[in-house]
């Protein structure tokens, strides 16, 4: 059985709602009574509809948030989260953030500067790569962030979306990049809402619906659930 990186225990995570609705309960739970266990090396796709708790969940693991009920331990482990439009400042050059990025990852600027070449080649943006972020198109931001989280060393990769933007080969490419990943014994949780993704990469699945983890099945078991959920309510099944 693989060790746990992550071990959750009953988690649960509460926010405020914005004065600006008023009329619903000033608290709601994101996450509600979570368990569940991440071993090393698997690569979990994390899947729901909009508004599930996904994005929660993965900063729990990340510690950028802490539960407000329930426990969480964590192995020994560096993380790194990369989200759409997340962890970039929008004034800096994508040169600039590449470095950024490494720095609060805990990497030494000299090791960051190896890694740079291709860290630029495989985003495929060095015609622009000492333009400010916030010139970029979200393909192009979505393109960096991967592969700043793919080329920095970290044990455990958490994806929250950034490859649901950009073009097919692009998603093919980080796709086969991702298992050699695994196959070096990284972590990776995928947040994705593109079940052929889960298919092709996950060897596990986490459905959260409205803050609650589902009883888990197979991942085509998962896919199949998740399907006829989505398609009930008319959002659409990539």
């Amino acid at each position: 059985m693989d060790s746990l990186v992550f071990n959750l225990r009953n988690v649960g995570v509460c926010y405020q709602r914005a004065a600006s609705v008023p009329w619903k309960t000033s608290r709601f739970w994101a996450l509600h009574d979570i368990t569940y266990g991440v071993g090393r090396g698997q690569i979990i796709g994390v899947i729901g509809r909009n508004g599930a708790g996904k994005s929660t969940f993965l900063k729990i693991l990340a510690g950028i948030i802490q539960p407000d009920t329930g426990t969480i331990n964590r192995a020994k482990v560096t993380v790194t989260m990369q989200s759409l439009g997340a962890g970039f400042d929008q004034r800096l050059t994508g040169r600039q953030n590449i470095i950024l990025n490494g720095l609060l990852l805990g990497m030494n600027k000299k090791h960051i500067v190896r890694r740079e070449k291709d860290i630029i080649a495989l985003a495929d943006i060095a015609e622009f790569i000492d333009e400010p972020v916030k010139s970029y198109s979200s393909g192009m931001r979505a393109r960096l962030g991967f592969s700043i989280a793919y080329h920095i060393d970290t044990d455990v990769i958490l994806i929250d979306e950034a490859l649901a933007v950009g073009d097919q080969a692009f998603k093919e490419k980080a796709s086969e990049l991702m298992k050699t990943k695994i196959k070096s014994g990284h972590t990776v949780m995928l947040v994705t809402h593109s079940m052929q993704m889960v298919k092709d990469l996950c060897d596990r699945v986490l459905h959260i619906e409205k803050g609650h983890s589902l009883p888990e099945l197979s991942v085509k078991e998962s896919i199949e659930r998740y399907t006829a959920i989505v398609r009930k309510e008319k959002e659409p099944v990539r």
